[in-house]
Parts: structure tokens; sequence; C-alpha cells
């Protein structure tokens, strides 16, 4: 290995060079981990929003770190200087910004009333806004750019419509959708009127939508013929019918023709609207209405670890004023920068994308495979585009490493200014490519969070150095520590694992579950381990630079590909199959990922043959998504379960990556353990 020290107008940077061979990572004695690789000037840290933020509101700090301190020690000071800084529109009301009861019980600015859709289509008022609001481009190569005008005459056009299906507020509007201008319009027309958006991608089958859909008893429910991915077309209109079917409160039905489809008048008796074309009548003036941060505004859904994905319900200003802390201070995000992130509808990111129109921000969608029709696509996309802010997952970046991607040699991407990646933890590997082969003077910010915040806890800080496979720092206004098993800080024991918590409210906290009327769920989700304090269930470790690490997963969901998926989902589908007895999946670390291992017992005679493998990775594609598909499938003779009966996925999981199962006193059948040290077939 080698290292280069370079400077450029407006930055200093060090990156350190290694080699990638394939896909197989050279071994060295020298580890890149923790190496410097980046750092701003000091004329960047001055221009910084972060920077300037400080010192209109806490000049007495010295640094970020510091502002840190006083976010989670003045939390009124901070947050009332967040709304004036972020130029959150609304009516803040009298008292005071935060009333802290408890983690539970506390309440951010309770005397205020604002529209969710309002700040975000108000984005285009801001000084240095682009004309243009999205930019949508397909997998196809269709391009569409929307402006903010075209947009909020879009958005009055739904919110018409939806109030004629006798949408109120309070109700609840689905989206079956991909990641087009489509889904956009919909949830800002269903929070404009004080209604409840949530959504899911496409590429989830029945089982998946309705394990979801169903438990908010969706009003409305806006659809796709069908979508593109990896050169393919897929429809969905004849799975549309069993999905209305499994959701007997829709009474009106919107269909999006993504791929040129003839609708039917109706489904399953419903009626059935061509979204396009309601969205090109002549529509009225745009309303909003303002409403208690207290409100529920956006469902999001968890992964489905112990049973359906839990309904999480959120308030959608709690979210978009976290989400603006985020973006224009940790992100720099400013008006006129074109932000990109690769997701789908069915992820919180998504979310965490489009409220970046409330930073006068222009959007950049893509709905498609990243690496069709090849891994140099999405990079194009940014340097035609002129993307300012680059998002994707870990795993996306470990794949261009991989296909020796050289995109900084190939594009044009002088606008990017910041690479931010999540989903998984990104290795230090990870992190020298960005620098050697995408763009050597990029701020790469690793930021890690979650569905149940819709934000971030750890994130980027474009006034602090980067280094190799660590994040910067944890988010202002939230006060978060790596604690022990016994909930002692580990703050000074840099490098030691432990769980990620959160030891203050912030105002992205759920407002709730749905059905879950005595907050039980809601409790053991998040306070069961230390009562009182948000754990978040990442393993995690300081960093001698005071920034974290993320280890990966403390509970039992799967993250296979920076995709967090539950083993329930898999188990409900599997265990269908007439052969196969019992399912437990794990998630395996492997190649600087996670890869998902799917160990069977089967019924008496059965035999795990291709055949069988074959039907259920078929059962799980079409019932789930492509991403429930194991890498790996196994038989085994047992499977390990607790004293009540509950399979002991994570002790599985310590078994197969060599660590020490943490209670065995708690299985019934501790020596079924055994059969899974070792195995062969999980070291290739």
């Amino acid at each position: 290995m080698g290292a280069t020290e370079i400077a450029t107008p407006g930055y200093t940077y060090r990156w350190v060079a290694i080699d990638l061979v394939g896909d197989k990572r050279h071994n060295s004695d020298v580890t890149i981990q923790g190496q410097l690789l980046w750092e701003p000037t000091e004329g960047a840290v001055a221009d910084a929003a972060m920077t300037r933020f400080r010192h209109a509101y806490a000049p007495h700090c010295g640094n970020s770190s510091e502002l840190h301190s006083w976010s989670i020690t003045h939390p009124n000071s901070f947050w009332n200087a967040a709304w004036d800084f972020c130029g959150v529109v609304g009516d803040r009301g009298p008292g005071p910004a935060v009333i802290d009861t408890g983690m539970r019980s506390s309440q951010f600015f309770p005397g205020a009333e604002m529209c969710y859709a309002e700040n975000l289509l108000l984005g285009g008022n801001r000084s240095g806004a682009s004309p243009v609001a999205v930019i949508s481009v397909g997998e196809n190569g269709d391009r569409i750019e929307i402006t903010w005008h075209q947009l909020r005459q879009q958005v009055a056009a739904a919110q018409q419509w939806l109030r004629r299906q006798g949408v109120q507020r309070g109700d609840h509007v689905a989206a079956w959708v991909p990641n087009t201008p489509q889904a956009l319009v919909a949830m800002l027309a269903t929070n404009s009127i004080g209604a409840v958006f949530t959504s899911t991608s496409p590429d989830f089958g029945v089982s998946g939508v309705l394990d979801r859909f169903a438990q908010v008893n969706p009003k409305v429910l806006i659809a796709a013929d069908g979508y593109r991915y990896n050169g393919k077309e897929h429809e969905r209109l004849s799975e549309l019918n069993e999905v209305v079917r499994g959701l007997p409160n829709v009474r009106a039905v919107a269909v999006a023709a993504e791929l040129g489809r003839d609708l039917p008048i109706s489904i399953e008796n419903v009626p059935l609207t061509d979204w396009h074309q309601l969205l090109a009548e002549p529509v009225g003036e745009l309303e909003f209405v303002r409403q208690p941060i207290s409100e529920p505004g956006l469902v999001l859904y968890s992964s489905g670890t112990t049973g359906k994905p839990k309904c999480i319900v959120h308030t959608a200003t709690g979210v978009l004023l976290k989400q603006l802390t985020e973006h224009q201070l940790h992100c720099g995000i400013a008006p006129g920068d074109r932000v990109f992130y690769y997701t789908t509808c069915g992820w919180m990111m998504w979310n965490w994308l489009v409220s970046t129109l409330a930073s006068g921000a222009t959007i950049v969608l893509y709905d498609g495979s990243p690496m069709f029709p090849d891994p140099e696509g999405l990079w194009e996309l940014a340097a035609t585009e002129q993307v300012t802010l680059f998002g994707t997952s870990a795993k996306f970046l470990d794949a261009c490493a991989k296909a020796e991607v050289k995109a900084g040699s190939h594009h044009d991407l002088k606008s990017l200014r910041t690479i931010t990646s999540t989903g998984s933890p990104l290795s230090a590997e990870g992190f020298a490519y960005v620098y050697r082969s995408l763009k050597s003077d990029v701020h790469l910010a690793s930021i890690s969070g979650g569905t149940d915040l819709c934000g971030c806890f750890v994130l980027g800080d474009p006034t602090r150095a980067v280094h190799a496979g660590e994040i910067q720092g944890p988010a202002l206004g939230c006060a978060i520590d790596v604690w022990d098993e016994v909930g002692q800080s580990l703050y000074e024991n840099a490098g030691v694992r432990g769980e990620l918590v959160c030891l203050e409210p912030f105002p992205s906290m759920p407002l709730k579950f749905a059905n879950d009327p005595d907050g039980e769920r809601y409790t053991s989700a998040y306070f069961e381990r230390y009562p009182g304090v948000w754990a978040q269930g990442d393993f995690a470790s300081w960093t001698k630079s005071h920034g974290f690490v993320i280890h990966g997963r403390s509970d039992a969901t799967l993250n296979a590909g920076g995709v967090r998926i539950g083993t329930a989902e898999i188990y409900r589908q599997v265990e269908q199959l007439p052969e196969v007895a019992e399912s437990l999946a794990i998630g395996q670390e492997w190649e600087g990922d996670t890869r998902i291992v799917l160990f069977l017992r089967l019924q008496p005679g059965q035999r795990l043959d291709e055949t069988l493998s074959n039907k259920i990775r078929s059962q799980l594609r079409v019932e789930c998504s492509p991403r429930h598909v194991p890498a790996r499938i196994m038989q085994v003779s047992d499977l390990p379960r607790t004293r009540s009966g509950k399979l002991a996925e994570l002790a599985v999981s310590d078994v197969v990556h060599d660590r020490k199962v943490r209670n065995t006193a708690a299985l019934a059948n501790p020596e079924s353990l055994q059969e899974f040290a070792d195995l062969p077939d999980l070291s290739r």
C-alpha cells in the first residue's frame, strides 16, 4: 500500500491505495481502518452551513463536536435555532421548543402548526432554487423534468381527486408504486389534506404488500401497472386484483400506466382511475392543512423479524424537523443543489430524499436496476444531471469496486460534492475505493439510522476529517452513545463493541405502532433492553476520533445488500411448502457485506435437492421480493429454540460467526447448535 497527499482548491485530502483483483481483496499486514482519507480546508470549514449555524446560535462552541454537546444539553435553544436557520414554514406557536417529560412522552413545539407538504412545495421559493423541482429518469432512458409550478399543479389535481373519494384528515392512502414522480405527487397530495401516507415498492408480491397495507386499512390505493428492472418489464395488474381483494376498506383505486398497459374500468368492483389523466385535469388552488406536530402523517414498516412488519406511525412534520438538520447542517444541501438517492418507495431513504425539496434542492429520481445496463449507469446519471449529493448503499459501492468501475476517469463528476452511503456498514476498503476510483475531493459520509426514526443517528460532518471505515459523528440534537451490557458508556473505550443508544428524545421518534393500543410492542422494540433509553439494535463502537463504527445488527433483522429484511417474512413463505417443517434464517457476514443463509428442518423422508431449492427461491422471489432470496440454503436435523419455543436465530448467528453464544441457558435444545459449526458450504 502507498499513501498520497494531494492539495486542490478548497480541499486537502489523503487517500490510501489498496489492491482489488476481481472479487478478492488481498490480505495485508497493514490495515487502512481509521486512516485519514480526506479533510476540508479552513476555507471549506468556514463556508459550511454547520459553521455558519454555530457562529449564529452557539458562538461559544469552537467546533462541531462542541456544537453537538450544546445541542443535547440545550435542546430548547438548539431546536428553536434549527427552526429559524432551516427556514421552517409554519406557525411556531407559544411555549418552548421541547417539553421534556421523558423519552416516550416529550413534546416538540407543542403549540406549532405546520404542513409537511407545504414546506416541500415552497422550497422552490428559496433564493437560489432552480426552476426545476424534479428530474425523473427511467431504466429505459425516459427522462422527465417537472418545474415547481407543474409539481404544485399536479399535487392540486391529486388533492382534489382524493377529496372526491372522501379522503379526510386522518384517513390512510397507500401507494404500491415505483420511484417515479407519481409516488411523490401522491404523498404530497395526501399530506396536504392531513391524511396519512404509506408506500411500498412494486417488487413486493401480494403477501408482502398485504402484510403491510392491510394493517392500516387504506381508503384509497394508488398503484402502477408494472415496473422495469434489469431490462425487463414486470406487470402488476393481475396481482393488483388480489391486493385490492385483501384491502376491503379501499373505495377507489388509481393506476399509473408506467408500462402503457390498457387499464380496466374497475378492480374487484372498485372504481379505477387513470392516474396520469387525473393529474392533467384543470385544477383550482392548492390548499394546505396545517396541523400539530403530534398528528400522524406517515406510516413506514419494520422488516418483520418476529411477525408481520410493524407499522411505524410517524409525525411527518417531526420527521421533517429532524431531516432538515441532517440535510442542511450535516450534508450541506442548499437551494439549487441536485440530490440523488438510489432507493425504492419502500425504504425510508425515499422519504429522506424527497424531503430535500424543503431546502430548495432539485431531486433526481431513478427507477430500475443500479447496474443496468452496466455498473457505470448511475455515475453517468450523476454526471449528466450534475448531481451534487449522490446517495447509495455500501453494497452498490462494493459492487462497483469489484467491477473495477473507475467513474472518476470516465465521467465528469465536478459537480459532485458529497457521497452518502447507508444500508449496511461501508468497509474501510470501500472508503478507499471511493477516493481512488470515483472522486478524490468528495466528502464521503457514511450514515446510519433507520426506519424507526426516519433519519440518522450518526452521519457525516463536512467540517471534520474522513477516516476509512468510520462514521464521522453523532447527529446534532441526538444524545448518542454506545453502551455495554450493563448500561455503562463505552465513550472512553474506543473500539469496544456495544449497543448504539440514544439517551434523550428527538422529534422524529415514532408516534406509535399501529394496532398497538397499550404501546407494549413499541416499548419492547426500543426500550426493553435499557429502560427509558432507546436501543437502536446496532452493534457499534466509538473511534479514537470520536466517530463511530457500525458492526451490524444486534437483533435478528437481516441486512442483506443494505436492505433490512425480517426473518418472519421468509418463514411465512417457506413454511407454506409441504416439504418444509421449519426454517431459520440468519445474515452471514461475507466479503464486506451480509448474505442470507436459510436453514431447513424438512418433513420426514424429505431431502433438500436442487428442485426444492429452486422452488423455495421462486416462492420468495414471487411472494416477497428478489432481495428475500437466500444466498445459501442448507438442511439440518434440528433448529435451536428457547424454552418458550421461539427460534434462537441469534444463537445460530453466533455459532456461524465463531462467537460465544450469549445465553445457552435459555435454550431448550442447546446441543442442536453443534450442527451449525464449521459448515463447509458457508466458507465459499
